[in-house]
């Protein structure tokens, strides 16, 4: 059985996860709008495995015994400056949400919770991946600046994205 320590954690954590997917759909329809679809593409494949992190939390509480508590979701920043800040807006995100991870494995540590630990190492890791790909992208829009060929060349492979359920 979870600790209610870890337990509220996780929780906290769900409702995370489901914001950064909320906000990622945002981000979507601000590209769409923008007629970048490449971009909008991604987000939406960002949107889903946030909301696929958000469930395998929330399966994990329920196969401790605990209870699942959802939080409240803020509505999410709708408009961006340009498509380098609303990736850096992305960045910034998933650095919060590597911390929280990190926190949460702090206090499963600190209560010698060695399922959760275990859990968690896959989420520390595929926040390494998180933060790297949304690293990778905002360097090529600073290479890329304002011309707009170079935004449209990234467009078009950021479209090439694959869900992860079809990899």
């Amino acid at each position: 059985m979870l600790s209610e320590s870890i337990q509220q954690a996780i929780n906290r954590q769900i409702t995370y996860e489901f914001a950064a997917s909320h906000a990622y759909m945002a981000m979507s329809a601000y590209f769409e709008a923008m007629a970048l679809t490449g971009f909008a593409h991604w987000f939406r494949v960002q949107s889903e495995e946030e909301r696929e992190h958000a469930l395998r939390f929330f399966d994990y509480v329920n196969d401790r015994g605990g209870r699942v508590a959802l939080g409240a979701i803020e509505e999410p920043q709708n408009e961006f400056a340009s498509p380098l800040d609303a990736m850096e807006h992305a960045l910034a995100h998933e650095r919060r949400v590597t911390a929280a991870i990190h926190a949460i494995y702090a206090l499963a540590t600190q209560e010698n919770d060695y399922p959760t630990i275990s859990m968690l190492k896959w989420f520390v890791d595929e926040q390494v991946e998180e933060e790297k790909n949304a690293e990778e992208i905002i360097q090529h829009l600073k290479l890329v600046g304002s011309d707009g060929a170079g935004l449209l060349m990234l467009d078009q492979r950021l479209a090439e994205r694959e869900d992860e359920e079809e990899e």
